[in-house]
């Protein structure tokens, strides 16, 4: 199989388990929290793991691929520059949104707020995109940008890029199960430990939200499958162009 047939093998799968954990985060919280509202309400609170899960994990994710795609290879890279920071864009609002919808709702009923490991770490994540997006844009999409800024800047962006998918399922993996102790041993009464059925289908949705990332590394570990630099691009292909 070719080096492209072999990153459409990698990528289909990639494409299929973002969209199962989207699939899975809307139904677990529909099924068993009753769906969605913006009232202030336990319904507000249910927008915070779909927002967090659907902008920091699956639609980073994807971001961080588009320069992958062979598609792209042969038109303008300035393009796909805009389309990937316009996707981390998307990313980052929903991010924000839903860190609005679960401090709402502790304000509305009266919740500490920023008390556990999970808000620390997701908060870090949320902060640590924001200023890699105003890095990127200014370094990468501004034509006042210097060339030797931008050389610089390039493997710091590619490292910071990992470490906030990595701290993002950090974030959505601590926040699964905190909700489910919160849920389980808390509201219904039914132990964690015996496992119940939201258990189990939860815990289905972190495996796929690891899954989903440890495919996106695949798919940013291959130097075959990094864009070519053409056009008169001059950053050596070594600095690993996959996210700009």
């Amino acid at each position: 199989m070719s080096p492209s047939g072999w990153f459409w093998f990698t990528y289909v799968p990639c494409l299929c388990l973002g969209l199962l954990c989207l699939l899975f985060v809307v139904f677990w919280t529909s099924h068993w929290h009753g769906g969605f509202a913006w009232d202030g309400s336990g319904l507000q609170f249910n927008w915070h793991p779909v927002l967090m899960v659907t902008g920091l994990v699956v639609l980073y994710g994807f971001a961080a691929v588009v320069f992958r795609l062979p598609f792209t290879w042969k038109q303008r890279k300035l393009t796909w520059k805009l389309v990937h920071g316009g996707l981390m864009l998307a990313a980052l609002l929903l991010s924000v949104l839903g860190l609005c919808a679960v401090f709402d709702y502790h304000r509305a009923s009266k919740i500490p707020d920023v008390y556990s490991l999970h808000s620390w770490v997701g908060l870090c994540t949320v902060a640590l995109f924001a200023l890699q997006w105003l890095l990127g844009l200014a370094g990468f999409l501004l034509p006042c940008s210097p060339p030797r800024f931008r050389s610089n800047l390039k493997p710091v962006h590619v490292w910071m890029g990992k470490a906030i998918l990595i701290l993002s399922l950090t974030s959505c993996i601590s926040g699964i199960t905190e909700e489910l102790f919160f849920n389980l041993d808390g509201v219904t009464g039914e132990s964690y430990s015996s496992l119940p059925v939201e258990a189990k289908f939860a815990n289905s949705l972190g495996l796929l939200l690891a899954a989903f990332v440890l495919v996106v590394f695949g798919l940013l570990s291959n130097n075959s499958w990094q864009r070519p630099e053409t056009d008169g691009e001059t950053v050596p292909i070594m600095l690993n162009e996959n996210s700009t």
